[in-house]
């Protein structure tokens, strides 16, 4: 929109480019065009192809960034009488990167792609300003978010240690009744009458295998409050791992047998003892035992792995890898499945059960396996290329812990 009004091009020009000389400043005057827009007036789309460079002489307009359908429109800055607006997509011949309006009526000099470009070629001063410009910019944009982040950082900790004392107190108020009714359903289940009649008999058991199992969830909840309390301490002690896996594979049997899963465990002549929490170990693999079958489909493999390996420092440590050929695991979510309460998939298509087929569960597992292993000084991750049902691409979850665990102090 043109503008009957009289600006002092080149007095404007020097203003927004301090380094330019009288007669690059009387070239630039003469390519740019003056043009007045009514307030509310968008200039610049984001996301869009425009080929108009902005000098702005008079008035106000704001730029602003969408971040999200969640979070809306962000405001960057409130530019002014001799900011430049527009060039950094012409320079990269990329789509407008935000979007700016006008807030008042607005008045600017305004100038063509090709003009733009041809000016750029002929001033390599001109260019440097808008280099200068553009990096004053992006450092301020970075302080902006890094105190943005400061600020979301501290709310999220705060959140999360709202969470883990909510958790905490769930538990231990469950933990007291579900104590109890376990403790009474013993008693029944003595009864002579009861095991007399089958059909109650194995209404107990339903109910006593629903209390064993909301009572195991409880437990974990509690372990998972410990570990993200930072209140884990270790006390090491020597653990046999052949033994400890051994025994660990026994106690699925009646699981795996029921789903015709096979469990191999391969450990490496030279690994015999580690120096260890015992507990916290056994629940990790525990975990990592229950993930491995949970995603293994019926008739699958699953194969145990243990060797000697260096850790950093070339400390000596073992490395234990549970290989299934189950479902796998696509690269987004390689991280995530380590985070409280994390669900891969939709929840509400989950069947019930521990060890049932893709079965739901609380989503705390892998965060205690992650957890005990940065008590140990040690590291967890899982390798998997990709999700596919059909296929069975398999996941690897590799647990890696030092023979003898640091003191702690």
């Amino acid at each position: 929109m043109s503008s009957d009004h009289i600006f002092d091009k080149v007095a404007l020009l020097r203003l927004a480019f301090k380094g330019l000389e009288e007669d690059e400043l009387l070239d630039m005057a003469a390519v740019t065009n003056i043009s007045t827009y009514p307030a509310q007036h968008i200039l610049c789309h984001e996301g869009a192809y425009e080929d108009l460079f902005y000098i702005i002489a008079d008035g106000n307009a704001v730029i602003t960034k969408n971040i999200s359908e969640q979070e809306g429109e962000r405001v960057l800055r409130i530019v002014g009488r001799g900011d430049l607006v527009g060039e950094m997509s012409m320079i990269q011949k990329a789509p407008r990167s935000a979007t700016v309006k006008t807030s008042t009526e607005l008045t600017a000099l305004v100038m063509e792609k090709k003009d733009f470009e041809s000016m750029l070629t002929r001033s390599p001063r001109m260019a440097i300003d808008i280099i200068r410009t553009t990096l004053d910019r992006m450092r301020e944009n970075d302080q902006m978010t890094i105190g943005d982040l400061q600020k979301t950082n501290k709310v999220l900790r705060q959140l999360d240690r709202n969470k883990l004392e909510f958790i905490q107190v769930a538990a231990h108020e469950l933990r007291t009744p579900l104590t109890v009714l376990k403790g009474y359903l013993n008693v029944l289940n003595s009864f002579p009458e009861l095991k007399a009649n089958d059909a109650l008999g194995e209404v107990m058991q339903g109910i006593l295998k629903g209390a064993d199992r909301m009572h195991e969830v409880v437990n974990m909840m509690l372990d998972v409050t410990r570990i993200d309390g930072e209140g884990i301490k270790i006390s090491a002690a020597p653990i046999p791992l052949k033994m400890v896996l051994n025994e660990l594979v026994r106690s699925f049997a009646n699981e795996v047998s029921q789903r015709n899963i096979r469990i191999d465990v391969d450990l490496s002549a030279d690994v015999s003892i580690i120096y260890a929490d015992p507990t916290l170990i056994q629940k990790a693999l525990y975990q990592l035992m229950v993930n491995a079958i949970k995603y293994t489909p019926d008739g699958g493999k699953i194969r145990v792995e243990v060797r000697t390996i260096a850790m950093k420092n070339n400390f000596p440590g073992v490395e234990i890898r549970f290989e299934d050929k189950g479902i796998g695991l696509d690269a987004e979510h390689h991280e995530l499945v380590f985070e409280k309460f994390y669900q891969v998939g939709d929840v509400s298509i989950h069947s019930s059960g521990k060890t049932n087929f893709k079965g739901g569960g609380p989503g705390l597992g892998l965060a205690i396996v992650r957890g005990v292993a940065r008590a140990h000084d040690g590291r967890v991750w899982v390798e998997s290329s990709g999700h596919d049902e059909v296929n069975f691409p398999g996941s690897v979850f590799v647990l890696q812990l030092p023979v003898n665990t640091p003191v702690q102090k």
